[in-house]
């Protein structure tokens, strides 16, 4: 009899291991010790109620939407949980971008030429960022600006990149309003477009205004609007893999 050799089951792909192995995965082979920390500080098991949950609210600024042709200008982080929001724990640094500023840029969020001149570079203040950032969950309004800006900015400085679960309250109320564009009927009937940007999704939970484009403010006001998500659409005991990406 002729015994074939069988093959070797498929290894699963990075993506499809739930977070703690991922980050387990990545702290084995970081070589910058700031780095390496932060994967080993993990994260919350993924059935943990979202009440249970630590987390950091990040907004970042920057000079484009392109983190391959963009830089970062400045970050603001404020640490809190469903219950409670760490204002005394809140931190914002502008930072020195290692692209120019464009005109644009300047024109959203304010930050100009003399304000950069002498702020520190990223990675002067990476263990800091690190530090705030380790163990909790990042929350932020729109996901394709903190975590791949943030990766994009470790590998030109450090030759290797990061990764960790986010909470994207955008992604969120979209989730909650699939039919948001109305279709041409629709929109003859007057009906018009649900908005999901950070300022028109905190309206529609009767949060107050904030004036965008400042990421310590912006961090704050999307930690508020995840709370506000949480209590009228969620609960505490949801589990966090149900809302992590």
């Amino acid at each position: 009899m002729v015994h074939r050799k069988q093959p070797n089951p498929p290894q699963p792909q990075m993506a499809d291991l739930p977070w703690p192995e991922r980050l387990a995965h990545y702290a084995a082979r970081a070589r910058d010790p700031r780095l390496k920390a932060f994967f080993e500080a993990g994260c919350p098991a993924p059935d943990t109620p979202i009440g249970e949950v630590p987390m950091v609210a990040v907004d970042f600024e920057t000079t484009g939407l392109d983190p391959d042709r963009h830089s970062i200008v400045s970050i603001g982080l404020v640490p809190f949980t469903l219950s409670r929001i760490h204002c005394r724990d809140a931190r914002h640094w502008v930072v020195h971008p290692h692209l120019p500023l464009s005109q644009d840029s300047v024109t959203i969020h304010g930050i100009t030429h003399s304000d950069i001149d002498h702020a520190p570079d990223l990675g002067e203040i990476l263990t800091e960022l690190l530090q705030a950032l380790a163990g909790r969950i990042v929350v932020v309004h729109y996901r394709e600006i903190e975590r791949p800006f943030l990766n994009v900015a470790l590998q030109w400085r450090l030759k290797e990149g990061i990764t960790f679960p986010v909470i994207d309250t955008m992604a969120i109320e979209a989730h909650l309003h699939p039919k948001r564009r109305p279709n041409w009927l629709q929109r003859l009937k007057g009906e018009r477009s649900v908005s999901i940007r950070l300022a028109d999704s905190r309206t529609r939970y009767n949060l107050p205004h904030y004036a965008p484009h400042h990421a310590l403010t912006d961090a704050l006001a999307t930690a508020e609007l995840l709370q506000a998500q949480i209590q009228h659409h969620f609960g505490p005991e949801t589990p966090v893999k149900d809302l992590w990406l």
